[in-house]
């Protein structure tokens, strides 16, 4: 393991200090794949410090395989190294003494990672003189039903698990001890929840999580899916964070919230001279954000499933526009007072990779304050197709979003060839599933016709 670099000896004792004095006797280390589903390997904490020390390896097919673990593409499915997060350390909250680590591929591999490419733009930031603050809330539903159940139900006539949900009801309230074991799973965690209560549709729960630096904030919104979903199973319960589920319901949103910091904590976006108290910096990275959108949004939207809530009139952006509390338009600029300035990114659906939607929102931000992108009159009223021109319009499918993402220089310039020639091939690879496949809609309309 000597490619694996190297973690200093002084980290690991604090680390080996740490965990014995938590009473820690296993550790699960954990690497998000791109669908950012966490794949553990349970140790010992003997073995875990070992393995920090010396180097922690993992199977690069994790960056082959697709969602239904199906590998594409060729290689030799080789151990390469993937050393452990020394910083990531969080207690395990099904069980006392274990703790959970978060490792990540470095190498070649590494410059595949979603987790990777947003130290990245974490790091450029810290040039330019920012800090950066995310927040991210997801939309959910709670099924009653356990994922043996929905297979043994061929995923068709699937129980809700609060039938007459309503927006904003009550049912937090009256489901208080099983609200209340969701954020008592998550605390041990780190995970701060901002506020729980219900969306549009049965059984749909919208969870806020409460800011936090660039990275972490990342992290956060990972292991809250991989954590959610683990509680509710335990509770013969199943969430589903699919971008869009049913016919019958909306999609379901990852909205993300950024904001810039100087190094001193002061506002960035915030400028009490300007009419709006919008800066000339917040505007740039719009600017930035909207014109590189038609070309990053497979950075978002990874999933054939998150075009099917990218249609019009059921809340999600179809168009490249910012607006000043505009929910209808890509980019939404929420004000109200100096420190709560901020950009929520809403084209992300729930499915979306945290680490990669962060990523990509910085990315193109930065690039915008960097070029003094303008990012033109901000959208009044619903950015629709109707009053928004054909250049604003977002790729409609999974495929037409790979190749825009692979023809982009601007994309390749901000993310690396490496990354971008793999994620548009496993993108075109997760598009030519669907075209495979003979759907029951493609009978109804055409069996008994043709």
């Amino acid at each position: 393991m000597s490619d694996t670099p190297a973690v200093d000896p002084s980290v690991v004792e604090q680390v080996a200090a740490q965990l014995q004095g938590q009473g820690i006797q296993a550790v699960h280390i954990g690497i998000f794949d791109i669908d950012s589903r966490f794949r553990v390997k349970r140790v010992s904490t003997e073995k875990f410090l070992k393995l920090l020390a010396g180097g922690y390896e993992f199977c690069k097919v994790l960056y082959n395989w697709d969602v239904a673990e199906v590998p594409y593409g060729q290689g030799d499915w080789a151990d390469v190294p993937a050393p452990i997060d020394p910083g990531t350390g969080r207690l395990f909250p099904f069980a006392e003494g274990e703790a959970v680590f978060i490792a990540e591929f470095a190498g070649d591999v590494g410059k595949l990672a979603p987790r990777n490419l947003l130290k990245q733009q974490l790091a450029k930031a810290a040039d330019l003189g920012f800090n950066v603050t995310a927040g991210f809330e997801y939309e959910y539903f709670i099924l009653d039903e356990t994922p043996a159940s929905v297979r043994q139900k061929d995923y068709s006539g699937l129980t809700s698990w609060q039938p007459g949900n309503h927006t904003y009801s009550m049912v937090p309230a009256m489901e208080h001890d099983f609200f209340a074991g969701l954020e008592a799973t998550l605390t041990p965690l780190g995970i701060g929840l901002d506020a729980i209560h219900t969306e549009q549709g049965p059984g749909c729960i919208e969870t806020p999580l409460k800011p936090a630096e660039g990275l972490i904030a990342a992290d956060n919104a990972a292991l809250f899916k991989t954590f959610t979903k683990a509680y509710c199973e335990r509770n013969g319960l199943m969430a589903t964070f699919m971008a869009k589920w049913s016919n019958e319901t909306n999609g379901q949103s990852g909205h993300t919230h950024v904001s810039l910091q100087a190094e001193d904590g002061g506002q960035v976006f915030h400028d009490p001279d300007a009419p709006d108290g919008l800066s000339q910096t917040l505007r740039h990275f719009v600017g930035g954000l909207v014109s590189l959108l038609p070309e990053t949004l497979a950075m978002c939207s990874h999933t054939m499933n998150a075009y099917r809530r990218m249609v019009p009139g059921i809340w999600a952006p179809i168009t490249a526009t910012w607006g000043v509390q505009n929910r209808t338009s890509a980019v939404r600029v929420i004000t109200g007072s100096p420190g709560a300035t901020r950009v929520e990114f809403r084209v992300p659906a729930a499915d979306a990779n945290p680490h990669m939607v962060l990523a990509q929102c910085l990315g193109a931000g930065l690039w915008g304050i960097e070029n003094r992108v303008d990012p033109g009159d901000p959208a009044v009223g619903e950015a629709t197709l109707d009053n928004i021109p054909d250049d604003k319009r977002l790729p409609r499918d999974l495929a037409e979003a790979a190749s825009r993402l692979d023809g982009s220089e601007r994309a390749r310039a901000l993310f690396g060839d490496a990354f971008v020639d793999w994620f548009a091939f496993s993108r075109r690879h997760e598009a030519d599933m669907f075209r495979r496949h003979v759907a029951d809609l493609d009978r109804r309309r055409y069996l008994d016709v043709y």
